[in-house]
């Protein structure tokens, strides 16, 4: 698999550059073949992101926070379903078209390429493993 040789840091940021692509290509389009290609590309990288950017997460959490952890989150996924289509609607208020508001969303891809860019993932395991550990320690007599 391309995670297994790349990495799942690494094909996440592939897959943002992808979507930096396809924000791209949305903007240009002008023909149903482009349209076809738009979707394909969505296909090939959507559902496999999704699951290795979770993946990933759950790397780097506690397993004991882990509740925790992925309600903030799904917090943080909400609030980009309601910042897309925010951003969207405002580029569209403000232009009168929808082509400069696909090329806004190609923010939101670099600066969670950025984002991700400076997580050290060895090192964020390794908390995570050692926040583990000091959960299992039993408890000092009081």
């Amino acid at each position: 698999s391309l995670s297994g040789r790349l990495g799942p840091k690494r094909s996440v940021l592939l897959a943002l550059g992808v979507y930096v692509v396809i924000a791209l290509l949305g903007y240009r389009m002008t023909t149903a073949t482009e349209f076809f290609v738009l979707c394909f590309l969505v296909a090939t990288v959507q559902g496999g992101v999704q699951a290795l950017s979770r993946s990933l997460f759950a790397t780097l959490i506690p397993r004991h926070k882990s509740a925790e952890f992925f309600g903030f989150y799904g917090v943080f996924d909400k609030f980009g379903g309601v910042l897309g289509p925010a951003l969207f609607a405002a580029v569209i208020r403000g232009t009168g078209s929808s082509r400069p508001a696909i090329l806004a969303l190609v923010v939101f891809f670099i600066v969670g390429g950025a984002m991700l860019w400076f997580v050290d993932v060895d090192k964020g395991r390794q908390a995570a493993r050692d926040a583990e550990d000091r959960e299992a320690l039993p408890l000092a007599p009081a």
